[in-house]
């Protein structure tokens, strides 16, 4: 098997997302990594995939127990042998376990920081083929990492105490050049290859609001109702603001947990599992804490408090659509909450065993990255803009899905009339042909002008398939997808498609464009027939949740969200269609696909003939 045979037959995607192929190849030619890739980029399948390639067991290191779970009963779902070794497995669990990976029966095993120098792991370790160490959240191996914990040192240790040097990869979604720089040092990387795929995530939609302290509650609670019960973190700065807001949330009706460091273990996996398993859509928890949460169906992610950095924002945040499908990050901003991050980066270094000036230099650190946080709270620039500046990207003044873009102007899905647009230039190109703005215009609107019939242009696929679109629309659009690099024109105004075409039409992402408002319309007004997909998606989550309640595990371990909205769109009924499904492999196909093709041919026997 190829690294695309592994990418279809158990994780049931055709084509990798930017960055992930070349890691991948770098992993299997035996060269160590570093990968910093926004969450939800797809940073896992970057060494599980040359982990089903490569022979023996690859070792991934996580600091968080509730993702080792998840991870590992998603890989066990898709028919790939995996464990974990942590605090939570009972003596019984655990020598199972040790039995299992002993005997060469597991392809990928996640263990603790902390476990690596444990008495008897290393002995077991000596003696099985490690061709792959793994380290997610590689910054909290650095002092200037937003999460930095010392157990993270054990791992260059452990990896110098194997009688063979595995090829070592080190991922985590954000960083800023100093860390990279400690990463690559401490963790003794030898010659990396490096990649940092970019931090925009277009399926978030960000949102800065700036209630009276008083009204904080009822802001929330407008917010969480409007999610319609759909899966939803709270962050708060505190673990008495957790209780509070979380004993306001039940008072008003809404299924919540808490979780946070000061409640018994028992009570906070009970609370993680709740939320996991959806048997309660509100999580609520400190932010300081962390959670680790892999749950991809999130739609809603609120900061009661605002964090006291932008990478540990854009982590949490990111925990929303992991999926791919659209999701919220609202931050509820106070001025009171500069104080009492204030508060915590002053006296967060106490017990340290950091000198004085070190300690100093931290936290001089951490006023500055406050600073930074509280201009994001308060700006009136584009918040995504903002950002990805902040983490040293390039990028345009508006997004067009973001509250201080929206204020003035209105979001544009353009995702159906840019494939279009794209496609049109394709098949010119086909034909050999090329053409400028104008001439594109009138093949999609159906112009039969001079310049469209001597070239025989009305006779592709996409001639008139703009029809409802009035020529200054598609002018717009099509300048707009020319500013943003999807196509390429040239000195005499022909357009050409970009590489950043072909992984947007692959990737399957929402695009948006930003229009000011009370603009003219992108097309004429049509009576559009009532979508039934809905009902249908309805139909499949009642599924999807007795299946998993069957089998112990999460819903969105069966099939994800954005997995079952495209069923709702292609309706497959046979296996191979189940996988042309993006997130459908092989095994789920044959596992759960006669039972939703039996869902979809029963929906529509009852809607009848169209």
């Amino acid at each position: 098997m190829d690294k695309f045979e592994v990418l279809r037959q158990y994780f049931g995607h055709s084509s990798f997302r930017y960055g992930q192929g070349e890691v991948i190849d770098s992993i299997l030619a035996g060269k160590d990594c570093l990968a910093v890739m926004p969450t939800g980029a797809g940073k896992s399948m970057c060494y599980q995939i040359p982990a089903l390639l490569m022979e023996g067991t690859t070792i991934v290191v996580s600091p968080l127990i509730s993702l080792m779970k998840d991870q590992v009963e998603s890989l066990r779902q898709s028919g790939v042998q995996a464990a974990f070794i942590n605090s939570s497995l009972t003596p019984q669990e655990y020598y199972v376990t040790l039995d299992m990976v002993s005997s060469g029966g597991c392809r990928l095993l996640y263990v603790a920081p902390e476990r690596l120098l444990a008495a008897g792991f290393p002995e077991l370790c000596r003696g099985l083929r490690i061709p792959l160490v793994a380290v997610d959240e590689a910054h909290c191996v650095s002092h200037w990492g937003q999460d930095f914990r010392p157990s993270y040192l054990k791992i260059t240790e452990f990896v110098a105490a194997l009688s063979d040097r595995p090829v070592v990869a080190a991922f985590t979604a954000t960083a800023t050049s100093i860390v990279k720089k400690d990463i690559v040092d401490i963790l003794g990387l030898h010659s990396p290859y490096r990649v940092t795929t970019g931090f925009d995530r277009a399926n978030l939609y960000f949102e800065v609001r700036s209630p009276q302290y008083s009204a904080k509650d009822a802001e929330l609670l407008d917010i969480i109702r409007g999610a319609s019960g759909r899966s939803a973190i709270v962050y708060c700065s505190t673990r008495k603001n957790v209780e509070s807001v979380c004993d306001m949330l039940r008072l008003n009706g809404v299924s919540a947990a808490r979780y946070h460091a000061g409640l018994p273990d028992e009570e906070r996996r009970r609370a993680q599992e709740d939320f996991v398993y959806d048997r309660v859509s509100v999580i609520v928890a400190t932010n300081a804490f962390g959670m680790g949460i892999d749950k991809s169906d999130v739609s809603l992610v609120v900061h009661y408090n605002m964090p006291k950095d932008v990478e540990s924002y854009y982590q949490e945040a990111g925990r929303a659509g992991r999926d791919g499908s659209p999701a919220r990050c609202i931050l509820l901003y106070s001025k009171s909450d500069v104080r009492t991050n204030q508060f915590l980066i002053d006296h967060g270094h106490e017990d340290s065993a950091l000198s004085e000036a070190e300690i100093e230099v931290i936290k001089e650190r951490d006023r500055e990255r406050l600073r930074q946080m509280t201009f994001y709270s308060t700006t009136k620039r584009c918040l995504r803009e903002f950002m990805l500046r902040y983490f040293g990207e390039r990028t345009g003044d508006f997004c067009g899905n973001c509250s201080s873009c929206n204020e003035n102007y209105d979001t544009e899905d353009i995702t159906v009339p840019a494939q279009k647009i794209l496609s049109c230039i394709f098949r010119m190109k086909q034909r050999g042909e090329c053409g400028t703005k104008e001439l594109i215009s009138d093949i999609l609107r159906g112009r039969r002008t001079a310049a469209v019939t001597d070239k025989g242009l009305d006779g592709i696929s996409t001639f008139g398939i703009m029809s409802d679109t009035t020529a200054e629309a598609v002018t717009e659009m099509t300048d707009f997808l020319v500013s943003n690099e999807y196509i390429d024109e040239d000195a005499e105004g022909c357009c050409a498609l970009t590489e950043r075409a072909d992984e947007f039409i692959r990737s399957r992402r929402t695009l948006l464009m930003k229009r000011p408002k009370q603009s003219r319309p992108l097309t004429e007004p049509v009576e559009l027939p009532q979508d039934e997909n809905e009902e249908l998606m309805q139909r499949f989550r009642e599924l999807r949740k007795k299946l998993a309640a069957t089998l112990g595990v999460p819903a969105y371990v069966v099939f994800t969200d954005a997995s079952l909205r495209e069923m709702c769109i292609k309706q497959p009924l046979t296996t191979q269609e189940f996988m042309n499904i993006s997130g459908v492999g092989s095994r789920k196909a044959e596992r759960y696909g006669k039972q939703f093709a039996k869902i979809i041919i029963e929906f529509n026997r009852e809607k009848g003939p169209r």
